[in-house]
């Protein structure tokens, strides 16, 4: 299945020039994974944490910077792919999945943080989004968030 993923780069100078078809890889697997059956659109902004930190502010009402932020497309259930829940582009006829941001200036620190680097930090951040746009969540302490840290688990296992 083709899925259609857009970048734009919020400002220059971000780096991580091979950052997009890092994510590229980790959105695919992702959507492999969760049986993903018609062809979807994501928009991908890759920014830093000043333009992350002013997206988290708008949208959320959280003026701090954070590593990822997922706009989902509608609402799904997680585990059950929904196409009916989406909007169809009329011209590729893909669903339109939903946005997603990501400061590669957080990936970075997190990646040397962590100890495994950049690219996968980012297709960790990436398959963490994709699971949000899917209807995922983890803001509760139960089983929604055991559901979902599993899920990034299994994907991640044959690492992106």
């Amino acid at each position: 299945m083709k899925h259609e993923i857009y970048f734009t780069r919020e400002k220059t100078g971000l780096g991580h020039r091979t950052a997009a078809s890092v994510i590229r890889k980790a959105a695919q697997k992702a959507l492999d994974a969760e049986k993903v059956d018609k062809p979807c659109i994501i928009s991908v902004m890759l920014t830093d944490d000043e333009g992350i930190r002013s997206i988290n502010a708008e949208f959320r009402g959280i003026d701090r910077a954070t590593d990822v932020l997922s706009f989902p497309g509608g609402e799904m259930q997680p585990g059950h792919f929904d196409a009916d829940a989406l909007t169809c582009d009329p011209e590729s006829g893909a669903y339109i999945l939903g946005d997603m941001a990501i400061s590669l200036e957080r990936c970075q620190a997190q990646g040397e943080e962590f100890g495994h680097g950049f690219d996968r930090e980012i297709s960790y951040l990436t398959v963490h989004s994709v699971l949000h746009l899917l209807g995922y969540d983890h803001m509760d302490e139960g089983e929604m968030k055991a559901q979902m840290r599993s899920r990034e688990k299994e994907i991640m296992e044959d690492e992106v």
